[in-house]
């Protein structure tokens, strides 16, 4: 289960992508695999969360790692560069780090 928290010693990803009602799924299909099977063989690898957008055009990966440059060497991985590069046939990524400032709960 995700926590999330101010303060963490993690970088949050908040990666947003567009895609063609169609190629939906397979997007939603590749991610789960590249977060179940791929990544985890990454060092500071920590979580992924696949949301998928109502609309049927988007796709949403909350991800967070040790730190920005363990991203940086698994986006150098062979395997990993070649689920992204399926990914990037059928989809557009917005990829932006993230910082948590603030969390609310009932």
């Amino acid at each position: 289960m995700t926590e999330i928290s101010t303060g963490g010693d993690v970088v949050t990803y908040i990666n947003v992508f567009t895609v063609a009602p169609e190629h939906q799924q397979r997007l939603v299909e590749l991610l789960q695999h590249m977060a179940r099977e791929v990544m985890p063989k990454q060092p500071g690898y920590v979580q992924a969360n696949i949301h998928r957008g109502l609309e049927g055009t988007r796709v949403a990966n909350y991800n967070q790692w040790r730190s920005q440059a363990d991203l940086a060497a698994a986006r150098e991985d062979p395997e990993v560069r070649a689920c992204m590069e399926q990914v990037l046939e059928i989809a557009t990524l917005d990829l932006v780090p993230y910082e948590v400032v603030s969390v609310h709960r009932p």
